[in-house]
């Protein structure tokens, strides 16, 4: 079983799951920048708990994450999904393989437009070339927002 625990912001960083050209995990803690400019970054995700059955992160809304009406534009929620089971599905299968979203599909609950949304990703499926992820999302009284299913690609990793 992987359980690595991993936080990052916009603002902050310390343990994360990150790809270096060997496919390892390392602390990126001295660096801060690494995820500057990336969509975690910039959506500002914190990653809480990365496992390989596992995986829970949340982000604070702000007005980048609002669609015109000012509700939680449902791309953040996809990407967050993505991103998530991602790093999860990678912490596990690294450095042999690679993991890459294939298929994500996002249904929408309830609306929110402040506050903190966590997502708890659990794995549903591991096979050896697809894993299938469910993550639900759920406002800061615990209701839920909105589901995904997310299916990850497992793929040999490139010789660098």
């Amino acid at each position: 079983m992987s359980s690595t625990i991993a936080r990052w912001s916009a603002e902050s960083c310390s343990k994360v799951a990150t790809l270096e050209r060997n496919c390892s995990l390392r602390d990126v803690a001295a660096d801060p920048q690494e995820l500057e400019g990336t969509l975690d970054g910039v959506l500002g995700f914190e990653f809480l708990e990365i496992g390989d059955q596992e995986a829970r992160a949340r982000f604070s809304v702000a007005a980048h994450h609002r669609q015109p009406i000012g509700i939680v534009h449902g791309g953040t929620y996809a990407a967050l999904a993505e991103s998530l089971c991602s790093i999860a599905t990678f912490s596990t299968v690294s450095p042999e393989f690679v993991a890459m979203g294939q298929s994500n599909a996002t249904s929408f609950l309830r609306p929110v437009s402040e506050g903190t949304i966590e997502a708890t990703a659990r794995r549903r499926h591991r096979g050896r070339t697809t894993w299938v992820w469910d993550v639900d999302f759920a406002d800061e009284q615990g209701r839920l927002c909105a589901t995904t299913r997310v299916t990850m690609a497992v793929r040999p990793a490139p010789v660098l």
